[in-house]
Order: structure tokens, then C-alpha cells, then sequence
């Protein structure tokens, strides 16, 4: 229950403070890439319920083919956005609606969940987070193994302190 309160009025806050960045980064978003500033995505919840992520557009309109497709399609703008990781800065509406948390493993899109196995999918027994135990030891540097492997250790072993660390980080 206190951590379902923490990322409430963590996000709550986070929005408040953030809304002039937000803004400005919508609008800048609309003047180099236009309409719709933002992207949704279906993505793995707790319990493997499935949720729409709301994150910045960073790419090119259209359907992509393949991920390796999907590096052509980054806009200038949207490796900024990226780079920054002012693009998730959204999620934290998505954390407020009690979809997400401020810190959990990042959520994965639907089309993995017949790919998990029994131990892969413990990392959805709790909601999934912006930030987590695996982002701040490597994000997209280390393996997926290693992901998974650090989301079921925070998992077993998650406290508020444990996540303001996390957050520090």
C-alpha cells in the first residue's frame, strides 16, 4: 500500500513540476514531426494484463517491418528525445492510473509473452516500472538474461528504500 501511494503522489508531483517540460517537449514534437505527438502501445501488466503505454512519438508515421526498420524511422528529434528519455516522460500518466510504477521491470510489449518462460514471467507478479533494478545496471547494454535476472532480483527483494535508491540512481 505505500508504495501504491508513493508512485501516486510521486507521479501526481512529477506531472505537476514536469508540466512546463511536457509541454514544451509537445510542442516542439508538433512543430518537427507533427500530429500525433504521442505514441500508445500495448505492453504487459501485472499479472500478464495488458495495458496502453503512452510514451512521445519518436518515429516516422507508418508500420514498421522489423526493429531494424524500426532505427530508420527515428526522427532527429526523436533520437534527442530518446536520448534524453524525455519521450517517457508520458508514462507517468500511466503510473498515476495505477497501470504502472515508478520503479519495476519495464514493461514489454504483448507479442513477447509466449516467448517467456516460468521464470521469465515472474517478472510480472508486480506492475511494471519506469526504472529499474536492470536499467541502472546497464538498460539496453546488458543481455536479456541479465534483464530478466535483475527484475526477478528486485522482485524478491523490492522496499520503498530499496526503490528511492533505484530512483537516485
Amino acid at each position: 500500500m505505500i508504495k501504491t501511494l508513493f508512485d501516486f503522489f510521486g507521479s501526481l508531483l512529477g506531472l505537476i513540476i514536469l508540466a512546463p517540460i511536457l509541454i514544451l517537449v509537445a510542442f516542439i514534437s508538433l512543430i518537427f514531426q507533427g500530429s500525433p505527438i504521442f505514441f500508445f502501445h500495448e505492453r504487459l501488466g501485472k499479472n500478464g494484463i495488458s495495458f496502453i503505454m503512452i510514451k512521445f512519438r519518436t518515429m516516422k508515421n507508418g508500420q514498421s517491418l522489423s526493429a531494424k526498420h524500426d532505427i530508420t524511422r527515428i526522427t532527429k528529434w526523436g533520437r534527442i528525445l530518446r536520448k534524453t528519455s524525455l519521450d517517457e516522460l508520458p508514462v507517468l500518466i500511466n503510473v498515476l492510473k495505477g497501470e504502472m510504477s515508478i520503479v519495476g521491470p519495464r514493461p514489454l510489449p504483448t507479442k513477447y509473452l509466449h516467448r517467456f518462460d516460468s521464470f521469465q514471467k515472474k517478472r510480472m507478479d508486480i506492475k511494471p516500472g519506469i526504472t529499474g533494478l536492470a536499467q541502472i545496471n546497464g538498460r539496453n547494454q546488458i543481455s536479456w538474461n541479465k534483464r530478466f535476472k535483475y527484475d526477478i532480483e528486485y522482485i524478491q527483494s523490492h522496499t520503498l528504500l530499496f526503490d528511492i535508491k533505484i530512483i537516485i540512481k
